[in-house]
């Protein structure tokens, strides 16, 4: 079950997390403008709309193209609870 879950498809390796990829680099990004600067306003809405499309994006891609079912379960978790959460603010 474990290799199962972990092993990358494409390179045999066992694969829990990897680097950053642009879409989590730009929720990272406006996540810590937010957590910093607390914007107000427009600019405060840009930010958090920017934070959401972001990992939405990357939550997407890892569900779609994830390298393991691990990869793709944790995509799909994290777009299910992100819209959940959108839906009850």
């Amino acid at each position: 079950m474990i290799d199962w879950l972990f092993r990358n498809r494409q390179t045999g390796r066992i694969t829990i997390g990897q680097v950053p990829n642009a879409p989590l680099i730009v929720f990272l990004v406006a996540t810590g403008v937010r957590w910093l600067f607390h914007p107000t306003g427009t600019v405060g809405a840009v930010v958090s709309v920017t934070a959401t499309l972001g990992l939405v994006v990357w939550a997407g891609d890892e569900l779609l193209r994830g390298v393991n079912p691990w990869r793709r379960i944790l995509g799909g978790t994290v777009l299910a609870s992100t819209v959940v959460l959108a839906v009850l603010r």
